[in-house]
């Protein structure tokens, strides 16, 4: 009676068999990928150009211009002090939220904040509350975390984004109204703000004539310019103020939605 290999030895010889076969390239990212060990990238066509995109198991954890991918790597290792690998095929649910995302829909996107302060984590996700198409003050962030006199830490948390264009800094501006910069560039932030219908060089207009508020004189309730109860008022029942101050003088309370003050 012949005796059948053991298991073990069943897998020996298979594994021998196989001689000099090589796994295929794009396996060592996926399985580091999986199990937490690294970040995968890839590029992704936005409206201000070709951006790289990161992320592992715990969300995106970067959103990055370069002018190229060895750019990139460099910019995320010595960013992040972690390595991460190109792949040619993203996961494709987190491409179509990331798409719908950028498209104006709400959809909930995990992000990958390790490495933050509490205070970075708490600005960026309070930018992640402005809607599409309105902006807000970096007082306005400073004072809905409790911290109305880190104004200047503010600016530099959102600076410092490592997920710009997904989490919106590009909706904080100036104190006085003015656009401010931003992670990408000034000029881009121009450009993503005007695809999401705000009128930059009317906000601009208003920046120039020190209007901070919209009032209606039939609710007398006063708002951001770029609010959508705001932006409902018609012409003839709108009042303009250039302080928290005139607007309550004048009897105005504020907003409830956009939280003036």
């Amino acid at each position: 009676m012949t005796n059948s290999p053991s298991k073990p030895d069943q897998l020996l010889r298979d594994l021998h068999a196989l001689h000099d076969a090589q796994a295929p390239a794009t396996l060592a990212p996926h399985v580091l990928l999986t199990l937490g060990l690294s970040d995968a990238y890839w590029q992704m066509v936005t409206a201000i150009g070709s951006v790289f995109i990161a992320y592992n198991k715990h969300g995106v954890s970067a959103v990055h211009l370069a002018d190229s991918a060895a750019d990139f790597e460099r910019y995320f290792r010595d960013r992040f002090h972690r390595r991460t690998d190109q792949i040619d095929s993203p996961d494709e649910k987190l491409v179509k939220i990331i798409n719908r995302r950028l498209a104006g829909e709400k959809v909930d996107i995990h992000f990958d904040l390790r490495g933050l302060s509490d205070f970075e984590r708490a600005v960026l996700m309070k930018a992640l509350e402005i809607p599409r198409g309105e902006i807000r003050p970096y007082a306005w962030i400073a004072r809905e975390i409790e911290r109305p006199k880190a104004v200047r830490a503010v600016g530099t948390a959102l600076g410092n984004n490592p997920i710009p264009l997904l989490i919106p800094c590009h909706r904080v501006v100036r104190s006085d109204g003015y656009i401010g910069n931003y992670a990408l560039g000034p000029d881009r932030k121009r450009v993503i703000l005007e695809a999401e219908g705000i009128d930059v060089d009317s906000t601009v207009a208003l920046a120039e004539h020190g209007v901070r508020y919209y009032g209606s004189d039939t609710t007398h309730i006063f708002c951001y310019p770029t609010c959508r109860h705001a932006r409902r008022t018609t012409g003839k029942h709108l009042v303009t103020f250039n302080s928290e101050a005139d607007a309550r003088a004048a009897g105005y309370r504020p907003c409830k939605v956009c939280r003036p003050a």
